[in-house]
């Protein structure tokens, strides 16, 4: 060694991930089970390519978005206020490959893909999310506008705009935004301030005036918003029933570089979503029409939130795949104490418990989706709204808290590198925490759980699909089943012993909204497990079915000390290291074809 130069020698070699639908055994599992061959056949070579594109170009658009967060511009160079947001041409990029690969249009594809048109869309989010900087937030909030158009706009307006929500053609697709949040609040939008007049000898034409506090996706070129119509007299309806639902046209028609009506007063500085523009702005006589009948907009509107909440839901479940992808990898490459981390009991159990939440997740999401499609395509059962109105909002705060959990573990796995923000960790963590605050924060969703099961009687159709899964489940007579058949039909019991005891002390209902909620949610996630083990009769299916329901719903983790057997050990190196059951890794780790991430 010459005069100066380094001891240290050592490199240690990054993680890589490969193509994300060929690499996703769980998911293609899943899609098997719900999905018939012949709509498989038909999809399943385009989510391949899209599993290699997401971390090819649009992780590096991703990544330049992020990189390159949007600018406001309010005054140009000869004083002229102009309010431009400029992003970068990653994120323009994102747009324009959201519309190739029908990241919206898929799922009103129903003369060629029927009920799986939404399964097949919400798979491509599912791989395009975690790579793409949260593009899905325009898309989501896009997606929600095109059924609410679908259901309750004008013909013209689908003539029109719908259209241009679910083209495929980068230069004629347009992204929308959902700006409901002022001042006043966000959920709470009963005391919305921005004021609706409208324009002489027109029934559809309003003039918007008001101040709206959180408009994410801002560059959209259009906006659905909710306003209070003013009467002659300048009047208007107090509360949530005096709330209509508009669209609005975010660029003058004449001029597309201006704005119409709108003052961007400042972008929001945010823990996380970096790339995504989110603004703070002003309505000044901003032309829109009218969606729906005055008085509707609260009714009309949830055909937004439903979407918007399952387009969450997937994201969480989206990057706790990514993080785990990414841990499980570096267990590989990483040497500790002369031993790799993949050598590891103890690292090889937090990789189970994360991978088990992830299964369940992805259980729970992917079923909401295939009923979602049932729906909207007539082919669900007349109690089938009912269970969706509850297990969206059910879904929605559940996986989030999950992702939580299952990202903060995903930094840790890296060590000191995963608290390093050019590892990528940090950002998905920051990431991850907004899913538990947009389209509602756990306790207004709890809230609209209790809502639920008050106007559709929810719960009793809950009950009822829980108890025909395992009575099905229970026919199939797998002894290592009756265990956790046991044990959900107990939780059953406990609920129902709840609310009859409550009955008449609905502050005692209100105030364990919360627990309430993550109990029904950890139910019906076992449900679906323990029938998908039926339908396997894997071991590994088995187990995670069991040990699921016995995880601690205040963290999300294993708290209680367990005895990890031999067995035990075995099962959990399997689902640590996506290994088959003769202990064979189901993927390559070695594929040249893999990138670093």
């Amino acid at each position: 060694m010459s005069k100066g130069e380094s001891v240290a020698t050592f490199r240690q070699s990054p993680p890589l991930i490969g193509n994300q639908y060929l690499e996703d055994t769980y998911l293609r599992v899943l899609l098997k089970r719900l999905v018939p061959k012949e709509i498989i056949s038909k999809i399943e070579p385009d989510l391949v390519n899209f599993g290699e594109r997401v971390i090819n170009d649009v992780l590096k658009y991703g990544r330049e978005s992020e990189a390159n967060p949007p600018r406001l511009i309010q005054v140009d160079q000869w004083g002229n206020r102009v309010d431009r947001i400029v992003v970068t041409n990653g994120w323009d990029r994102l747009k324009d490959i959201s519309a190739q690969e029908g990241l919206v249009s898929i799922g009103y594809d129903r003369d060629h893909f029927a009920e799986y048109s939404r399964i097949y869309q919400y798979t491509k989010v599912y791989l395009f999310s975690p790579s793409s900087a949260v593009f899905d937030c325009p898309l989501a909030m896009t997606d929600g506008a095109a059924r609410l158009l679908e259901l309750h706009g004008t013909q013209e307006m689908k003539d029109t705009v719908l259209k241009r929500f679910i083209t495929r053609e980068p230069k004629v697709f347009w992204t929308c935004g959902q700006w409901m949040t002022e001042r006043t609040g966000g959920s709470d939008v009963g005391n919305s301030e921005t004021l609706a007049r409208s324009l002489e000898g027109s029934e559809q034409n309003y003039l918007l005036n008001g101040y709206k506090f959180f408009t994410s996706a801002t560059t959209s070129e259009a906006a659905v918003l909710l306003g209070r119509v003013q009467d002659k007299n300048g009047d208007t309806t107090k509360g949530s029933r005096g709330l209509s639902v508009f669209l609005l046209e975010t660029n003058s028609p004449t001029d597309r570089e201006k704005l119409n009506g709108i003052k961007i007063h400042k972008l929001k500085n945010k823990l996380g979503t970096k790339a995504v523009p989110t603004a703070e702005l002003e309505l000044i006589d901003a032309p829109a029409k009218l969606i729906g009948k005055i008085g509707r907009g609260v009714p009309i509107i949830s055909s937004i939130l439903n979407i918007t909440r399952i387009h969450n839901a997937i994201n969480s479940v989206s990057m706790m795949r990514r993080g785990i992808a990414v841990a499980r990898d570096f267990s590989y490459r990483r040497s500790v104490f002369g031993k790799l981390l993949s050598d590891l009991p103890l690292h090889l159990s937090t990789l189970s418990e994360m991978e088990i939440q992830f299964r369940g997740a992805l259980q729970f999401v992917l079923h909401i989706v295939l009923l979602m499609g049932k729906i909207e395509t007539g082919k669900a059962s007349k109690d089938a709204e009912g269970l969706m109105r509850l297990l969206t909002p059910l879904a929605k705060l559940f996986t989030a808290k999950q992702c939580i959990f299952v990202c903060s573990e995903a930094v840790e796995s890296l060590g000191g590198v995963g608290y390093m923000e050019d590892s990528d960790m940090p950002r998905q963590l920051r990431d991850a925490q907004v899913l538990s605050i947009w389209e509602g924060t756990t306790n207004v969703l709890s809230m609209d759980v209790l809502r639920a099961i008050q106007s559709h009687q929810a719960l009793d159709i809950f009950f009822l699909d829980v108890k025909q899964r395992l009575e099905s489940v229970n026919s199939k007579n797998i002894p290592e089943l009756n265990g956790v058949l046991s044990d959900i039909t107990q939780s059953l019991k406990e609920v129902d012993e709840f609310i009859k005891e409550s009955l008449n002390d609905m502050e005692s209902i209100v105030a364990s909204a919360r627990s309430f909620s993550f109990s029904l949610g950890k139910i019906y996630i076992a449900s679906l497990l323990v029938e998908h083990a039926a339908w396997s009769k894997n071991s590994i299916d088995i187990f995670v079915a069991r040990d699921f329901f016995a995880h601690s719903l205040s963290s999300f983790g294993n708290q209680k000390i367990v005895v990890r057997s031999k067995e035990r050990r075995a099962f959990e190196r399997i689902l640590a290291l996506d290994l088959s059951l003769d202990g064979k890794p189901n993927i390559n780790i070695d594929d040249k074809l893999r990138a670093k991430y």
